[in-house]
């Protein structure tokens, strides 16, 4: 069995270094990596103009209609103490699982 993994990974790995044999040149010099040149990246610019997303129309808030605010239903949660001390006595008072021993 150990004979048939080895032999599976070694032509796994030789496939896939025969994949890059294309790619690989013998100079290393063929392409040299010049990354870009942002010439005015920190120099200082004006704010750029206030431009409206919703169009000309804007936010605004009509007749009848009432914030969000408003309309919040107040939540009342416990604590993470409670809740780890509900738990805790469930736990307590669960059935324990009976233990039977067959030879």
């Amino acid at each position: 069995m150990r004979k048939i993994v080895f032999l599976a990974c070694l032509f796994c790995g030789t496939a896939a270094f025969a994949q890059n044999a294309a790619v690989l040149t013998s100079s290393p010099m063929v392409s040299v990596y010049s990354p870009y040149e942002h010439r005015q990246g920190a120099s200082r610019k004006d704010m750029a103009d206030f431009q409206n997303l919703r169009g000309s129309n804007g936010y605004r808030i009509e007749h009848g209609e009432r914030p969000l605010w408003e309309f919040a239903i107040p939540s009342h949660e416990l604590p993470l103490g409670d809740v780890a001390r509900m738990y805790r006595q469930e736990h307590a008072t669960m059935k324990k699982a009976e233990f039977h021993r067959e030879n």
